[in-house]
């Protein structure tokens, strides 16, 4: 997309090896109209590369197809955590962080007001755990941050790197030696994107987040049409790659029907997938490479016959203390009920399990049946929320090394093989996920910042 806009681009050829485009983006659609999300379900507008995928929506003729949800939104004010066999709803606004809620022993507001006082680490990087028990204490990193790198990153929040996953966090200790000032007076420069009218709509309405009416794979469907209209691209699907090679006239690029030549490679594969056609000359970029590993996580969409959530909200997480395999439950009905059927009143949930913990509490993920993954997902849902019904309909994928962890030591590595990279001069660009930020909006903006360094501006 961001290539194709270029005036200095005349050509562009994309490489997809499996039979659709959109990756972790993708959406069932029912003749009936619902839709469940099988990836990604919602996209915040915050920040600047927030703002930079709002203006892509527009770009590409979609900002009628958004769905969004505003601050104000049931879905935005509650969110819960599951601890000790009970939802608690997570305290919000000021009268809740001066309260005790449960599962918290005291209010919140005692652990922000002592964190100005804690001395900044030395350490060039950290676990989150670490440093949130350090600033905030044990019992907030134990169970709400566990819980959010669970929900975010499907991870261990005791091996995840601060500095790669909550870079504002990190550079608010280093720079204003302090969370609360970091945020309230800002530390140091962001990346600034100019907002078109979708994104300025998105701020003056305070969106929490949005989706698309068809689903959010309706966002790498229409790329794709907009790449074929450009005239510049060609897109090839069931073209897995087997090897490159470079040379002095380029890059070799070998299909299973073919070789492509290429004078620059964009390359969004995973780290490991990438380490696997990486030529011998690139050794030790291949290993480093191959220390970015990646989770797989079950997805189980249900849809349940009428209203039947004891509450209302986003949906709820749960700490690892209180069950491993089990990472959160998300009500999608409550946020974009546009998604659900239009002519019966039904309740859309996803259930999302394993992550960091799957290989130990469901064996190897060749192995595991889909109906094993349904029946531990019904029983959370029943013990959990009380729903004694069986489900209507249900959906299990499971998505294999979806989400790439940034494990301590995870920035400096990336700055290895990038200098790697340009001490060999080779036209070699990373983006996607495994990199820069796991988020749709981080790898849009990683695609755009990759073309910006390449053509400048």
């Amino acid at each position: 997309y961001y290539l194709c806009r270029s005036p200095q681009v005349t050509k562009v050829i994309l490489i997809e090896s499996s039979s659709r485009f959109g990756g972790w983006l993708r959406s069932t659609r029912r003749p009936d109209s619902a839709v469940f999300e099988q990836g990604p379900r919602g996209i915040r507008p915050a920040g600047a590369v927030g703002q930079n995928t709002l203006n892509m929506v527009d770009d590409l003729g979609l900002g009628r197809e958004v769905l969004p949800v505003l601050y104000s939104h049931v879905a935005s004010k509650n969110r819960f955590l599951y601890v000790n066999g009970r939802l608690n709803r997570m305290p919000s606004g000021l009268r809740g962080l001066l309260r005790t809620t449960p599962p918290f022993s005291r209010p919140l507001l005692y652990s922000l007001a002592s964190e100005i006082l804690v001395k900044k680490s030395k350490e060039e990087d950290e676990s989150v755990h670490s440093f949130v028990s350090r600033r905030l204490g044990q019992e907030l990193a134990d169970l709400a941050v566990d819980s959010l790198c669970r929900g975010v990153f499907a991870g261990d929040c005791r091996k995840l790197s601060v500095r790669s996953c909550f870079p504002p966090l990190f550079k608010a200790e280093q720079q204003m030696g302090s969370l609360i000032l970091g945020m309230l007076l800002g530390s140091g420069s962001a990346a600034t994107v100019t907002p078109g009218p979708l994104a300025k709509k998105a701020k003056k309405e305070s969106w929490a987040q949005w989706s698309l009416r068809g689903g959010l794979e309706t966002l790498p469907e229409s790329i794709a049409e907009y790449l074929q209209r450009s005239g510049k691209a060609e897109l090839q699907k069931n073209a897995p790659v087997k090897n490159i090679s470079h040379s002095e006239l380029g890059w070799k690029i070998q299909l299973e029907d073919g070789v492509v030549s290429a004078d620059h490679i964009i390359s969004a594969l995973p780290a490991k997938a990438l380490a696997c056609v990486l030529p011998p000359s690139c050794q030790s970029l291949t290993q480093m490479l191959q220390d970015v590993h990646a989770v797989t996580v079950a997805v189980v969409n249900l849809e349940y016959d009428g209203s039947i959530l004891p509450v209302q909200g986003f949906g709820h997480l749960l700490p690892s203390s209180e069950d491993k395999g089990l990472l959160g439950v998300v009500y999608d009905s409550v946020p974009f009920p546009e998604h659900n059927q239009p002519n019966r009143e039904t309740t859309r949930l996803t259930v999302m399990m394993g992550g960091a913990w799957f290989q130990e509490v469901f064996g190897d993920p060749e192995s595991v049946t889909s109906e094993r993954l349904l029946k531990q997902a019904c029983e959370a849902v029943c013990r959990q929320l009380g729903v004694k019904a069986a489900p209507i309909w249900s959906h299990v994928s499971l998505q294999r090394d979806c989400i790439p962890q940034y494990y301590l030591g995870h920035s400096q590595r990336v700055e290895s093989m990038r200098s790697f990279i340009r001490s060999r001069n080779l036209p070699l660009s990373l983006v996607g996920s495994s990199f820069d930020g796991v988020s749709v909006n981080d790898v849009i903006f990683s695609g755009r910042a990759a073309v910006e360094e390449l053509f400048g501006v």
